[in-house]
């Protein structure tokens, strides 16, 4: 491939800022077609982006003879049936994290992708992010030293349409739509990058509950895991508490030093050691994704090697799955 020329299947809030825009503005590709299934919205965001076409049927943007690549930016209950479908045309897909709802359903998308010899990437743009590359360098360098133990503690308050007299929760915590809760949509993000920095996680276990019954899903979540290195690890996430506990750290524990950031809402690292404490600010790129949308555009074209693949993207549903005991 020379010139990767993509479609969005799903043009929802997550390709507004954080990928859409990247599209166009990473070299040698392109956003030429976007979907929504309610048509005038996807005729106001070709509009508004610039994007020369518009559809509202899946079908007509995969078979589109311009489009040579889909993003998949739907909630994860389409992912496997269009992820399918795109191969099956012979277009590479990029699809939306979590990579799927279960993952069984990420296994047999990897597997067509082998069928077909057609790539699979997933949105785990964490992985080609400034901001979590030096977290990387600092443990691979071994400021701290060798590694011990990672804590992460996410803890946030129900969103609005959770609560009131009148709630109506969004997709994220249908488990039928969306694998899961909020566990699933944010975890997935943790778990990826964990392996991404320490390898594979070969065991995980966990308890997940819901507690306040604002919707279906768990809202509350912990769990053990270790790495295959010996590295242990602990998590806890709790959706379900007052706005002012909000909590987004995770620490790496070295023998000689630690390490705390966060994965959702600061840019600072704080790096401490006997020596003192060392703060690096990291701030993100506007558009999160396009760094990652860089490497799968130089994968495609044969300059280089994406971090993150549809193999990579189902560790963390397998992970999730075995904490939640769905496995």
């Amino acid at each position: 491939m020379d010139q990767i020329k993509w479609g969005i299947i799903g043009c929802g809030n997550v390709t507004e800022v954080k990928s859409g825009p990247a599209f166009s503005k990473v070299p040698n590709s392109s956003l030429i077609a976007v979907m929504r299934r309610d048509g005038a919205l996807a005729k106001d965001y070709a509009g508004r982006h610039g994007v020369p076409k518009w559809y509202d049927n899946a079908e007509a943007l995969i078979n589109d003879p311009d489009v040579n690549a889909i993003y998949i930016a739907t909630p994860p209950d389409a992912h496997e049936s269009l992820a399918f479908r795109a191969m099956q045309a012979g277009k590479p897909v990029y699809i939306e994290k979590p990579m799927a709802r279960t993952a069984a359903e990420c296994d047999r998308i990897n597997a067509e992708s082998k069928r077909t010899g057609v790539p699979v990437f997933v949105a785990y743009y964490r992985r080609a992010l400034d901001y979590f590359l030096k977290v990387k360098e600092l443990i691979d360098k071994k400021v701290i030293g060798d590694i011990r133990f990672v804590d992460i503690c996410l803890q946030w308050q129900p969103y609005d349409e959770e609560v009131g007299p009148d709630p109506k929760p969004r997709w994220r915590v249908q488990p039928e739509i969306s694998g899961g809760g909020h566990f699933h949509d944010l975890a997935s993000h943790q778990f990826d990058l964990l392996e991404f920095i320490f390898g594979p996680i070969r065991h995980a276990s966990g308890i997940a509950r819901n507690q306040a019954h604002l919707y279906e899903a768990d809202d509350i979540v912990v769990a053990n895991f270790e790495f295959e290195s010996g590295i242990l690890g602990k998590g806890s996430w709790c959706f379900n508490i007052d706005k002012d506990q909000r909590e987004d750290q995770a620490q790496i524990i070295g023998s000689k030093g630690r390490i705390t950031f966060s994965f959702f809402e600061k840019f600072d690292i704080h790096v401490e050691t006997s020596e003192g404490i060392e703060v690096f600010h990291v701030p993100y790129p506007q558009h999160v994704q396009q760094p990652l949308i860089e490497s799968i555009v130089k994968e495609l074209r044969g300059e280089g090697k994406s971090p993150s693949s549809g193999d990579t993207g189902a560790r963390a549903n397998l992970i999730m799955d075995r904490i939640t005991q769905k496995q």
